[in-house]
């Protein structure tokens, strides 16, 4: 039997396997330095968002990290369950969900500190050059904003 060959199917064609093999990747380098905080990268992105800016509602705490909210709300009540974070009710809309840390995930910013430039540096490492990596950001953010549909479930 005879193969026909379709070059657009080959994995090494596949843009889409180097995206994802990359970000599997560099989740699996942040478990090091987030398994001695006990948080997972989902939850680390979480408490990035709300080291930013404490005290806000669910709705915009899944939009900052482009999940829909019935992604987030179960992860909030994993770390709610952690002592990580609180959600209480909304003052005008008691329907909202407003999250804030706990003293525990406040303090865990200080711990967590480190783990940007660690992360570079092991990349760095890997890569070459700092001016490399930085390039990439740039185009990445254009694809991201080429591929969300930035709907908005609430």
């Amino acid at each position: 039997m005879q193969v026909i060959e379709y070059e657009q199917l080959k994995l090494e064609n596949q843009l889409c396997f180097r995206l994802y093999t990359a970000a599997r990747l560099t989740v699996g380098a942040y478990h090091p330095y987030l398994n001695p905080l006990g948080i997972t990268y989902p939850q680390y992105l979480v408490l990035l968002v709300l080291w930013e800016q404490d005290k806000q509602p669910v709705c915009d705490i899944a939009k900052r990290l482009m999940l829909d909210t019935n992604t987030v709300t179960p992860l909030l009540q994993r770390m709610e369950k952690s002592g990580l974070l609180r959600r209480t009710k909304g003052k005008t809309d008691t329907r909202q969900r407003i999250v804030s840390l706990t003293e525990k995930g406040s303090a865990l910013r200080e711990q967590a500190k480190h783990i940007p430039e660690c992360l570079s540096a092991n990349i760095l490492e890997k890569m070459g050059s700092l001016e490399e990596l930085t390039t990439l950001v740039p185009t990445l953010d254009k694809l991201i904003e080429g591929l969300s549909e930035r709907k908005v479930d609430c």
